[in-house]
């Protein structure tokens, strides 16, 4: 997806989406190359904003209005509650909360080998909006 395809704020939401994947997926890598010396968090911070705007992605599909959240655990009660298909594992990215907005400012231990869970689920999450395209 390019930004000049973007046509609604559900494009809007994707598009954002899929460049907050991107820059999880570059860091994890760097990180692992040991290019980078930055701290895991923000690995992790970038996959919580993906999966976020991945999820309002599919509600503004559907032209359900939401909260402004970043609680990605209430956004899939929301998916749920309106019948929205999500993939089966996308309850893991629940886990990703600890590390939305109000949490990158804190230190928060984690194993880095979880980041690889989160891409998978994402981008099938990228691929289930696709599709419906």
């Amino acid at each position: 997806m390019n930004k000049s395809d973007i046509k609604n704020s559900a494009d809007m939401f994707l598009y954002k989406a899929i460049v907050d994947l991107n820059s999880g997926k570059y860091l994890l890598e760097a990180f692992n190359a040991d290019k980078i010396k930055i701290d895991i968090e923000k690995i992790y911070f970038e996959l919580q904003q993906s999966g976020e705007k991945l999820l309002k992605s599919m509600l503004s599909r559907e032209a359900i209005s939401f909260l402004k959240s970043h609680d990605i655990e209430q956004i899939i009660e929301l998916c749920e509650k309106y019948n929205i298909c999500l993939t089966e594992d996308i309850e893991c990215l629940i886990e990703l909360n600890d590390y939305a907005v109000e949490g990158r400012y804190s230190i928060i231990h984690d194993d880095i080998n979880q980041a690889d869970r989160y891409i998978l689920v994402l981008e099938r999450l990228i691929g289930m909006i696709k599709f419906k395209n």
